[in-house]
């Protein structure tokens, strides 16, 4: 599922970014190699960090 249109990040790709340690979604953008944009998945993002924080 794509999940930031503006950048065509997948879910996949970005799960894969934040088990890398990230724990901004600036981070986890900037280790895709892109920034984000209009901001609409980055909700999505935090929820994915904050997942990971917590079993971590």
């Amino acid at each position: 599922m794509i999940v930031c249109v503006c950048n065509a990040i997948r879910e996949k790709d970005l799960r894969a970014a934040v088990r890398c340690d990230s724990e901004k979604p600036a981070d986890v953008y900037a280790r895709l190699g892109r920034k984000p944009k209009c901001g609409q998945c980055l909700s999505f993002a935090r929820d994915l960090i904050s997942v990971k924080a917590a079993t971590a």
